[in-house]
């Protein structure tokens, strides 16, 4: 069986999903403004489906979307973690990503988590990049993406593939950053710390 990884910061815990993490799971996919850069809402069935997919990945591989456990405070507030999006950049890539309730907004959560799955992907997986991506006007996540030391270029907006044409939300930002631009980061944004991790 295929050893998975669990990482701790200060504040979170990002650990394999359990069972009871669904109903929460289902909850945030159906919340309009948690979906708002997303074609649509899920419903409770496509959000398991989805869940499924992130489970067989973490089986499969050991790593992937983390739950996002706020330590102390509240058992599962969304995802945190690394995806492979090979299908939708048209090369071997692997993304940083997040979806988090919304009552676990405006704490610094996604970038303190983040961070510490990027030192996982340049430290454990030995990735030379990670990128990231968004709707050009989702200012939030972007946000996150520049407090992480991710950079992006106009040149490299790109229309999203799984996003039907015409929707406002098809044209994306990639944003990047290297192995050597991250180990120039002494410490995680925020101060937090993200450099343990057990399994």
């Amino acid at each position: 069986m295929v050893e998975k990884a669990t990482l701790r910061t200060e504040r979170l815990l990002l650990r394999p999903w359990r069972d009871d993490d669904r109903a929460v799971f289902a909850q945030l996919n159906a919340d309009p403004q948690v979906m708002e850069f997303f074609p649509s809402t899920l419903t409770a069935a496509e959000s398991d489906a989805l869940a499924d997919r992130i489970v067989a990945l973490f089986d499969e591989q050991g790593w992937g979307l983390w739950a996002v456990e706020v330590v102390g405070s509240a058992p599962f507030v969304g995802f945190i973690g690394l995806n492979k999006v090979d299908a939708v950049l048209g090369y071997p890539s692997v993304e940083i990503g997040w979806r988090l309730i919304q009552p676990a907004w405006g704490h610094g959560y996604a970038t303190e988590g983040a961070f510490a799955a990027l030192r996982f992907g340049f430290d454990d997986l030995a990735l030379d990049e990670i990128v990231a991506m968004a709707v050009l006007g989702n200012a939030r996540s972007r946000r996150v993406m520049t407090k992480l030391g991710m950079t992006s270029r106009a040149d490299e907006d790109f229309d999203h593939p799984r996003v039907p044409a015409g929707s406002p939300l098809r044209r994306h930002a990639l944003h990047r950053i290297g192995r050597a631009a991250f180990a120039q980061r002494s410490e995680a944004p925020g101060g937090f710390d993200s450099a343990n991790r057990s399994t």
